[in-house]
């Protein structure tokens, strides 16, 4: 079904300017074209030699409240949602300079960076894509949290949420991830946020950009933000498994997760990748 299809990377480069979540300052990032098999880099402009870290899991360091990759002095977090958006919109090959630790919040969702992606344009270069294919199932366990992998043409992703605030509850999804569906779908889907963990994060410096305009927020009872979505909840984590999953490459397969979050699912992409390259050894 998907067979023998090309490397791409966007047709130009692209800026977007925002305010970052932990930060609360302004954000410029900007994503431009790069060569076959360079993967998403990102590029730390604001420092001195504009340090470079990939977007793969051997560079992942934290998975505390978002993603964080390092390598040397370059080190930038909450790359998730942005990474969904280029594996979703099937683009293999970007530099993402950035002039922070981590990029624009923006609504709290892809969208943007999806708008981003195609106010640009994606071209395909003369070199084929690698596949990251999955030979037999996966699975990362934490208590009653889990995420597997199970060999599948495509990419699928089938998560089941649980949160014990009154309006949350049990919530679930299951979609087949194509670009159209991710635009449509998933991709709107924005982060939710607690008001008294937004309080907590603010006294330790952290979470200073978070506001209703980049969050839905909930209180004891009450959402404070009008959702896009009744199951927004359970889209947002989908989303942040797409993310999170890019790090091991385009990876095609059926992901089904309970309750999982961003350190099983990159726990998972470490387990995909040492898979393959087991495998490729085994040759």
């Amino acid at each position: 079904m998907h067979h023998n299809q090309q490397q791409t990377t966007i047709a130009k480069a692209v800026s977007y300017t925002g305010i970052g979540l932990h930060s609360g300052q302004d954000v410029a990032i900007t994503i431009k074209p790069a060569p076959i098999d360079s993967g998403v880099v990102f590029v730390r402009v604001d420092l001195p030699g504009a340090p470079e870290v990939k977007a793969a899991t051997a560079n992942v360091t934290a998975t505390m409240r978002a993603t964080t990759l390092e390598s040397g002095p370059a080190k930038v977090f909450t790359v998730e949602h942005l990474l969904a958006a280029l594996r979703a919109m099937a683009v293999d090959n970007c530099l993402v300079e950035i002039d922070s630790v981590e990029p624009p919040v923006a609504d709290g969702s892809a969208l943007p960076f999806v708008e981003l992606i195609q106010s640009a344009g994606v071209v395909k270069q003369d070199a084929l894509r690698r596949i990251v294919r999955v030979e037999e199932a996966l699975a990362v366990r934490c208590g009653d949290k889990f995420i597997t992998i199970l060999p599948y043409d495509g990419l699928r992703i089938t998560f089941t949420s649980v949160n014990p605030h009154p309006l949350l509850g049990v919530q679930f999804g299951d979609y087949e991830v194509t670009s159209e569906v991710f635009v449509k779908e998933i991709a709107p889907a924005r982060t939710i946020g607690f008001m008294h963990e937004i309080e907590a994060l603010q006294a330790k410096g952290l979470a200073l950009g978070g506001s209703l305009e980049n969050a839905i927020v909930y209180d004891d009872t009450t959402v404070l933000t009008p959702l896009r979505f009744e199951d927004e909840l359970v889209r947002h984590k989908i989303l942040d498994i797409i993310g999170d999953i890019a790090l091991a490459g385009h990876v095609h397969g059926h992901i089904i997760a309970v309750k999982s979050g961003h350190a099983l699912n990159t726990e998972l992409a470490k387990r995909i990748v040492s898979q393959v390259t087991n495998a490729k050894g085994a040759e």
